[in-house]
């Protein structure tokens, strides 16, 4: 008997592995079940849901040309409520938008500021940033002096 893809066949675990269970099906033939196709939930440790020789009804997902069977346990289970269960997960949380900078608060309260005013602040602010981390960088590395000897 050839096993087709979509059938759902009964069968014995004769294997558990790291990855998932091998599962002899009643032609004879023998599939394997990968972990991610155990249950509708996370699976850790795949015998916390398997044992050998327990008897599983399973559905064909793929036949390999090399003969090799792909089975899944929680497709052929016809349980609606552990599919809607799994639809059902709570949305991600989303992120909030980044804080952008908008200038000095008292600047705009005041009168609106020219370009050019605003771009010679930024100038002088980022000016300082980039001492003040320029000299903590010279900090962490010894002091301003260089591995050949000499002074930067």
């Amino acid at each position: 008997m050839q096993v087709e893809v979509g059938t759902i066949v009964e069968g014995k675990v004769t294997g558990l592995t790291n990855y998932g269970a091998f599962v002899e099906l009643e032609c004879g033939s023998t599939g394997m079940v990968h972990i991610s196709e155990v249950a509708n939930t996370y699976v850790t440790d795949i015998k916390d849901h398997l044992t050998m020789e327990q008897e599983v009804k399973v559905k064909v997902i793929s036949v390999d040309d090399d003969g090799k069977i792909g089975l899944s346990i929680k497709k052929a289970d016809d349980n609606p409520e552990a599919k809607e269960e799994r639809r059902s997960r709570p949305p991600l949380k989303k992120r909030p938008a980044p804080i952008v900078w908008q200038g000095p608060k008292k600047a705009q309260a005041d009168e609106p500021q020219s370009f050019e005013d605003m771009m010679s602040k930024f100038k002088k602010v980022s000016e300082e940033k980039m001492t003040d981390l320029k000299h903590s960088n010279e900090a962490k590395h010894g002091g301003g002096y260089s591995r050949r000897g000499g002074r930067r």
